[in-house]
């Protein structure tokens, strides 16, 4: 923006006589200011700003590598090299639980992953995600996520109450069910032990006859399998396939369409991304942008390796049909399992939790329709 007042002094320097020194009879404070300018913006412009980034996992997975990989690169390129990132692995600064507090506070973690189910009284909009039985996969669930986040202002909101805003966002795979005996369709579970994370899952299962288990992850529960006290795991595929969850109960159902709802969501500390110059925070979201046109492919490519995989390993997996996928649905009960939760938030004081639901159905209903 040109300045509004036009420049009304000159440098004035008078002719130098011999064995005199030059003086300057005369500079104007104008002429200081694009002195000391020209003296120190080529500083600032080779300057460059090192942001510290936390992740509760640990470098080496689909998600972290490609963060590592893709975006990070993208932010230094985008930025021509003013950007760097300072990046710590494996809950090194902060664990999943604690790290939305870490980087709300300014002058700690200034990025970082964030799970809303580990923050789910500060985000609680957040958990409706995961209130869906179906949804898209790969590049379509990249883009439903992205589209939430434009045209529904609760969940951006939501953020910015702690004090951080989302520069990008990763996403999980599918749904699948690992069963320890035959199994050919989600009704099966009826009568028997199943474990599964999500409060919204385990409802789910109760209504289709299951008896939800809560067993804290990792190796208890691939014991918890083999010992067969434990009939069944719902839970994404590739943490399934994580703990080996495949060995010991080698039966599957999945499809693209049985819906996680999981987001990961990288922040910024907002104070920290409001001090960001504007061709910087240009710079990340050119860099999102660009990610996010490799990350849908690499889902769904993921995603189909990942099922060739446990196939050749000898693990039967029975792929549901479109309409198997749709009847989880009716099974699940899922708009009363919906309700019910509305109903305890706005008890809560969430008030806008019926208008966001609403919005959010809105706009999964679109996308399934595509």
């Amino acid at each position: 923006m040109e300045s509004e007042h036009a420049f009304t002094s000159e440098l004035i320097i008078p002719k130098q006589k011999q064995g005199d020194t030059m003086r300057v009879k005369h500079i104007s404070r104008t002429a200081l200011t694009m002195i000391f300018a020209g003296m120190i913006f080529p500083a600032t412009a080779s300057a460059t700003t090192t942001l510290t980034y936390s992740d509760h996992e640990p470098l080496g997975g689909m998600r972290t590598q490609f963060i590592h990989d893709v975006f990070f690169p993208a932010i230094e390129k985008e930025s021509a090299g003013r950007l760097k990132i300072d990046a710590h692995w494996g809950s090194e600064l902060a664990t999943g639980q604690d790290v939305l507090r870490k980087v709300g506070k300014t002058g700690g973690v200034d990025m970082a992953t964030v799970v809303p189910e580990y923050s789910a009284e500060a985000l609680p909009l957040h958990q409706l995600f995961k209130s869906f039985p179906i949804g898209p996969s790969g590049a379509k669930q990249v883009a439903f996520f992205r589209q939430v986040y434009a045209q529904v202002p609760a969940f951006p909101a939501e953020l910015q109450k702690q004090n951080v805003v989302d520069v990008m966002l990763t996403t999980g795979f599918p749904v699948a069910f690992f069963s320890t005996t035959p199994i050919q369709n989600i009704l099966d579970v009826k009568g028997k032990k199943w474990r599964t994370a999500s409060f919204w899952h385990q409802d789910f299962l109760r209504n289709a006859g299951a008896a939800p288990v809560t067993l804290p992850w990792g190796p208890k529960v691939s014991d918890a399998l083999k010992n067969r006290t434990l009939d069944g795991l719902m839970v994404n595929s590739d943490s399934g396939i994580e703990i080996n969850a495949q060995e010991a109960a080698p039966y599957v159902l999945a499809s693209k369409d049985l819906w996680l709802g999981h987001v990961y969501l990288l922040v910024m500390n907002k104070t920290v991304w409001d001090g960001l110059a504007k061709d910087d925070q240009q710079a990340i979201q050119r860099a999102a942008a660009s990610s996010y046109q490799s990350l849908g492919p690499l889902m769904d490519s993921r995603f189909t390796a990942m099922m060739a995989k446990m196939e050749s390993e000898g693990v039967n997996i029975r792929t549901l049909t479109p309409q198997e996928a749709e009847n989880w649905k009716t099974i699940s009960q899922y708009q009363q399992v919906q309700a019910d939760w509305v109903k305890a938030q706005e008890a809560k004081g969430v008030k806008n939790a019926s208008q966001t639901l609403k919005q959010l159905t809105g706009l999964m209903k679109e996308t399934l329709a595509q």
